[in-house]
């Protein structure tokens, strides 16, 4: 886990910020235990900000507080996974048909950019900067949408929208990522066609695609994929013994 040292100057803002990013890059995975004594010693602070920056991170959805058990970074469950998907299939389709009503040559040309180089780091072989690059693609649409009441209102909604964008990158493996990166072009293809039912349709399919890839990685889809007791070897075994 590789966390930065934090100032003293905005502690709490600055320790949230370097735990969320943490959790979204992968290094703090699902499931991992947060202790605020080594996360404080980790950061160079108190525990004072690591506690207030965890209740904000358990006001986001990333991080759950289980009794007598202590904090630990949320897992995906299909309940998660479903109502997350859902939610951000109507507020996108509602976008994406905002977008189709301004739409310029310009604005098409800086989104065609933007998923040119999440395929040039996808064909690198880099998920980290393609997580990142999708994550601005889907955060220029929201901006271009041009909506403030709905960027209030959903606000809270970014990390775990964000979540689960970082969580579908990393079950892809090197040649499907290309292949996810580049189907954002359909999306552009459909906004630009001017058809608004086929701009929703097309969000609807992308998002559904990335669900489905993530059903076997819900904490439920986990637990199916798990051996017998008594059937665990080499790492799983080490782990179940730790």
């Amino acid at each position: 886990m590789a966390l930065k040292s934090v100032p003293d100057l905005n502690v709490a803002d600055r320790v949230t910020v370097e735990l969320r990013e943490a959790i979204f890059s992968g290094d703090l995975a699902p499931g991992s235990r947060l202790v605020e004594r080594k996360l404080a010693e980790r950061l160079g602070t108190s525990h004072i900000p690591v506690r207030e920056a965890l209740t904000r991170l358990t006001e986001e959805g990333l991080v759950e507080r289980l009794p007598h058990r202590g904090a630990r970074v949320a897992a995906l469950t299909s309940r998660d996974l479903e109502e997350i998907s859902s939610l951000r299939t109507l507020l996108e389709q509602f976008v994406v048909v905002r977008v189709q009503a301004e739409w310029d040559a310009k604005t098409e040309a800086r989104l065609r950019k933007t998923v040119q180089q999440m395929v040039d780091a996808a064909e690198r072989g880099s998920s980290a900067r393609v997580f990142e690059l999708d994550r601005r693609f889907h955060e220029q649409l929201w901006e271009l949408a041009d909506h403030r009441m709905l960027m209030t209102i959903t606000s809270q909604l970014r990390s775990r929208i964000t979540g689960f964008l970082r969580a579908a990158n990393v079950a892809l493996d090197p040649e499907a990522r290309v292949a996810h990166a580049e189907t954002h072009n359909l999306i552009i293809d459909a906004i630009a066609s001017g058809d608004p039912e086929r701009a929703r349709t097309v969000m609807a399919e992308h998002i559904g695609e990335a669900a489905a890839r993530l059903e076997s990685h819900t904490e439920e889809g986990e637990a199916e994929a798990s051996p017998a007791p008594g059937a665990a070897t080499g790492a799983v075994a080490v782990e179940a013994a730790r």
